[in-house]
């Protein structure tokens, strides 16, 4: 005669043979790529398998956007994805290549052309997101930021970790990444920087500019300046505190100083080495209680050519914590790209860029489908209040039924709407 197996509560486990998913959000989001274009994008700008037994690209860009928009770290989390037949039936993702196959075809995609088409695929979804906006002048934020990678083939980065140190472009307003480039751990943060703010406007949509530059001491550059001069572009770039600038800094006025409760404020004409003409550098004085001590203040100084008071200018700097730093957070820790998975340098490129268009689409989803209330969640939260979702996959009528809580049925039912419509806006 057989025992009852023990347990702390009185319920018991069963199997089922019913359709089930845990993500039914992610389903709305799912049709939501499919309505703004994914699949056609990517038929249109990936080279096409090598063999008629070969997969699509779409078979494997769309999975794992999918995985990373859901909370997928890593190419094993695929296998959690290719389980929910739920999802699959309802997403009509009839086949889902293995994680080796995945892993393989990333390496292939970042040494050949379909990095170039990734890159293409980027640029319509920023240009659904800045159509959606309806303004044409822009702040670029950029910014390089330190990626781990626990591979022999990773170079040491300046913060004494294996890893690559990409760099990154942010349209603020917009909130998407209209550009980034994939570098090795070993690249200083100050290198190109002006090729790739280039690089950033060439990547709008035709009749866009970046009107406004906002960068860190790395792209204190004679060269950046001058381009901003030349083309009529604002920009406050973090200074470096050089002898010059120490020397501006201690000709400046007690009298000038503005005093407010956590620091001083003062501003100077300044100039460098190849500038065309002189900048004004303004001066952020922070009084420590080291002070008391005769120890020296600490400074922070920022160029600018923008015509406002240096209190605003300032205000308007920081706002790229906002931008550009809690957008690459959002980047590497809610997308899941602090760590790349493979070992070779071109396959982490081409999973950080899908990553990048993975966030673009995030953004185009939460701003063009959920109310106001929830256009500033991180996707942590939205997770936890959409994608995560229980639901049923039944068939009744011919059609196939996603069968969710009453509490949430009005929000999915507004959701697909919204999809809808920009999916009909949207059609070539």
């Amino acid at each position: 005669m057989g025992t009852l197996a023990q347990t702390v509560l009185p319920f018991k486990v069963a199997a089922t043979e019913e359709l089930l998913t845990a993500n039914a959000g992610l389903v709305l989001f799912g049709e939501f790529v499919r309505g703004v274009g994914l699949g056609r994008w990517l038929g249109q700008e990936m080279p096409r398998p090598g063999s008629g037994r070969g997969y699509e690209a779409a078979a494997y860009v769309t999975p794992l956007v999918l995985m990373l928009t859901g909370g997928g770290r890593s190419l094993e989390d695929l296998r959690t994805l290719k389980a929910d037949t739920a999802l699959a039936q309802l997403l009509k993702h009839d086949a889902m290549p293995s994680t080796d196959a995945v892993g393989d075809w990333l390496r292939r995609t970042g040494a050949g052309a379909g990095f170039e088409g990734l890159d293409r695929i980027k640029q319509r979804a920023v240009a659904v997101r800045l159509r959606q906006m309806g303004c044409t002048e822009h702040t670029l934020d950029i910014d390089a930021s330190q990626l781990i990678a626990e591979k022999l083939a990773a170079q040491w980065t300046y913060q004494g970790e294996q890893g690559y140190m990409p760099m990154i472009g942010h349209l603020a307003e917009a909130g998407v990444i209209v550009h980034e480039e994939f570098r090795e751990g070993n690249v200083a943060p100050a290198t190109e920087n002006l090729e790739f703010v280039k690089a950033c406007t060439q990547r709008l949509p035709k009749g866009h500019r970046i009107a406004r530059l906002r960068a860190d001491a790395a792209s204190y550059q004679a060269a950046i300046f001058n381009y901003c001069e030349a083309y009529g572009m604002e920009f406050a770039i973090g200074g470096r505190l050089d002898e010059a600038t120490q020397k501006a800094i201690a000709a400046i006025p007690e009298s000038a100083w503005k005093s407010y409760a956590d620091c001083a404020v003062a501003e100077t004409a300044h100039s460098m080495n190849g500038t065309a003409k002189a900048f004004r550098l303004i001066v952020v004085k922070y009084l420590r209680q080291a002070e008391l001590f005769a120890d020296q203040p600490k400074y922070h100084v920022i160029a600018t050519n923008r015509n406002e008071s240096a209190e605003a200018t300032l205000m308007w700097y920081r706002q790229r914590g906002d931008a550009s730093e809690n957008g690459i957070k959002e980047l590497k820790i809610g997308f899941g790209m602090q760590r790349m998975p493979c070992g070779q340098f071109e396959a982490n490129a081409a999973f950080f860029r899908i990553g990048v268009i993975a966030h673009n689409l995030f953004v185009l989803f939460q701003q063009a489908t959920l109310e106001p209330g929830w256009q500033h969640h991180q996707v942590a939260t939205c997770r936890w209040r959409l994608f995560h979702l229980p639901g049923k996959v039944i068939r009744h009528a011919g059609a196939w039924v996603l069968k969710v809580t009453a509490e949430v049925l009005d929000l999915f039912h507004a959701i697909r709407a919204r999809s809808f419509a920009l999916a009909q806006s949207l059609s070539p």
